[in-house]
This record gives C-alpha cells, structure tokens and sequence, in this order.
C-alpha cells in the first residue's frame, strides 16, 4: 500500500491524502540490539518515515543513532544516553525531538516501551539555525 522511498535522496515530502492507519495490519520487522529486540512497524513516504516501535524487555541500542527524530512515548519507559553524557527518560506521554547529526544518543529500555517515530528531510539541520539551550 505504501512505497518505499530512500530518505537520504528525496529533498521534497509526499501529498498524503487523508486515511487512517491499521496499526496491526503492517508488517513487523524485528532489529536486534545490543541486547533485547526492537519490533517496527513503518509507513514510509517520500522524505519522511512513520513508525510504530516496541522496545522488549532489557533493550540496549547496540549503536549510537546520529538521526533526526520525532518520539513520543505511548507506553512505558526509555532511557535515551547522549554521546555528551547527558541522560534523558521518556515516559508514557512525553516526546523529543532532534534534527540530524546534532545529538548522538543511544536508547536503551529496563521493562519496555511502545513509541512512535517521526523522521525525515524535514529534521536536518542548518548549522546557523541551530536552537542549543545549553550553550554557554
């Protein structure tokens, strides 16, 4: 139903008629991390990616991510690490967002988590625009 776009290539995001999402009729794709299993469901469009992700029990990300993303948390808890040092946990209702290459974080999960994701061409970043509350 829905085709596969590369999201590095495309610069232009996709006309989406209005349509409503079966969750469970979309194929699950299982990604092995350090530790635990990551469950996706997605819908991809030109320039930009839905994802419906379940984290298991014990999840550890086994790389550090560099992309772009929109996360919110539809159950459970995460914990999400920066390569800075930083530590940030999301739980049921709460999000976060960060454009491409700005803020390396891997995610890890004690007890699991359901999010959806977010991303694409609309999250990179222009060096001069970059908002960084934390700058000194």
């Amino acid at each position: 139903m829905f085709g596969k776009h590369n999201l590095a290539d495309s610069t232009i995001m996709s006309s989406i008629l209005f349509h409503t999402t079966d969750w469970n009729a979309i194929a699950v794709t299982e990604h092995a991390g350090e530790s635990g299993i990551a469950r996706w469901r997605t819908m991809e469009y030109e320039g930009f990616r839905i994802r419906l992700v379940e984290y298991s029990k014990g999840y550890k990300a086994d790389h550090w991510c560099k992309a772009g993303h929109i996360v919110y948390c539809l159950e459970g808890e995460m914990t999400s690490e920066l390569a800075d040092g930083r530590i940030f946990t999301l739980s049921k209702g709460m999000s976060y967002l960060v454009s491409d290459n700005l803020s390396m974080h891997k995610s890890h999960s004690r007890d699991g988590v359901k999010l959806l994701i977010v991303d694409g061409h609309f999250l990179k970043h222009q060096k001069e625009n970059v908002f960084n509350p934390w700058r000194i």
